[in-house]
């Protein structure tokens, strides 16, 4: 469990931190959100809503990765371009996240947020893993860094991910938060950043 200083020290870093990038990546995020646009055919940037810190909502911000169609049944589906596949593969769209941290809504290293039926759902000990803000990336999503093929191999991905891969994420994420360290988060970026070049 962080105590009140190790909070501010690691909100103050992420502050000057994502305000010192925002104007580096700035014009990489409008290119990136006009290329979706027209890759999609609908506006590049796009909000959901996350669970965060203590079990609040909030919206995260996200380049659009996926392309929709209707079936001649009138049923919607998505599927990624090659395009959105490249920013996926390289976590380009979450780099409108840096607004996220600026705001307060997110970290940098952290549990990555989940939709609602989750997080906001756990009990006992493991609602430790709400006490720190989400994070961009963190030690569940660079073991899970290659999550979505994983999930492709399943004959069922979403009792896959429900009794494997969540509970071992959650798992992880408590022992981050129990036994937080500055210079830990620092090594994970370093690691993201190495990752997804």
């Amino acid at each position: 469990m962080l105590s009140p200083s190790q909070k501010i020290l690691k909100r103050s870093f992420d502050f000057v931190l994502s305000a010192l990038l925002l104007p580096i990546f700035m014009l990489p995020i409008i290119v990136l959100v006009l290329l979706a646009s027209w890759d999609t055919r609908q506006w590049g940037l796009f909000s959901q809503q996350r669970v965060g810190q203590y079990g609040r909502l909030f919206p995260i911000y996200k380049i659009r990765s996926l392309r929709g169609y209707q079936h001649s049944l009138g049923q919607f589906e998505q599927y990624a371009s090659p395009f959105g596949n490249w920013l996926r593969k390289h976590k380009l769209d979450e780099w409108p996240q840096l607004f996220n941290v600026l705001f307060g809504h997110m970290s940098f290293v952290g549990p990555r947020p989940d939709v609602e039926g989750f997080a906001d759902v756990l009990e006992g000990d493991d609602r430790v893993v709400l006490e720190v803000k989400p994070g961009i990336t963190g030690p569940a999503t660079l073991k899970y860094a290659n999550e979505d093929e994983v999930l492709r191999q399943q004959s069922d991905p979403e009792l896959y991910n429900c009794k494997v891969i969540w509970p071992d994420k959650v798992e992880i994420n408590k022992n981050y938060v129990q036994n937080w360290c500055f210079f830990v988060d620092l090594k994970y970026i370093i690691q993201s950043f190495q990752i997804n070049l």
